[in-house]
């Protein structure tokens, strides 16, 4: 069972999206919190830490901005998806890079938001196509694409390359560790090297600097 928390502080939508995730197989929603301080407030004090939170940006007290600092270094598992009306690009991207590991728009489909819970449970992070466009059109002034090592501003290894390139297709750690004959505990190793290499906070971090530095083309994602 994939257990949810939502921060939202109006009702009417917070009390909608639970009633919507929780017609979601296996998944229920276990904490409902009208602000940042709410959810950290209940993040502190429970057994059972959620799978994933469901979190907006525009909340009074705490903000999802200042909330997911306070939950990246408290929490850096926890997995979090923001759910706003902001669509600027730096915007978007900039919280990814705080350590969101989805960014979706308040107006998405009840099955894109099942999607992407999926895929940041199995994945660790999901792009929508709009946010994929996104990130398209910031590089598409830039090179295309560039050979291995050309202008990475860190030394990453073959190896490395070839799992954050993977990653970046949303293969599993399982898939991973079958198309490089590889044991899964390698998988994970070459992640956390990475992961501590560009200073990204998850896997979703991984994405964008791996889309920022021309190392795979933000398209492979769609």
């Amino acid at each position: 069972m994939i257990t949810i928390a939502i921060a939202d502080d109006q009702m009417l939508f917070r009390r909608g999206m639970a009633a919507i995730v929780n017609t979601f197989d296996n998944m229920t929603v276990i904490c409902e919190a009208e602000n940042g301080q709410k959810l950290l407030g209940f993040l502190e004090t429970t057994t059972q830490k959620p799978d994933v939170v469901l979190m907006d940006l525009s909340m009074p007290e705490l903000n999802g901005v200042d909330t997911m600092k306070i939950i990246h270094e408290k929490y850096s598992d926890q997995k979090v998806i923001i759910l706003s009306i902001h669509n600027e690009d730096k915007f978007v991207i900039h919280l990814i890079e705080l350590g969101a590991s989805a960014y979706l728009f308040k107006n998405s489909e009840p099955e894109e938001v099942e999607r992407a819970i999926r895929g940041v449970i199995e994945k660790g992070f999901y792009f929508s196509e709009n946010i994929v466009q996104t990130l398209h059109k910031r590089i598409s002034n830039k090179k295309t694409h560039v050979s291995v090592h050309d202008n990475i501003p860190i030394n990453l290894s073959i190896r490395e390359i070839e799992v954050i390139n993977l990653i970046c297709r949303e293969l599993t750690a399982q898939e991973i560790a079958d198309k490089l004959f590889i044991s899964v505990r390698t998988v994970d190793g070459h992640r956390n090297n990475l992961l501590e290499k560009t200073g990204a906070r998850n896997t979703a971090g991984l994405v964008i600097f791996a889309i920022k530095n021309n190392i795979v083309d933000p398209t492979v994602l769609l």
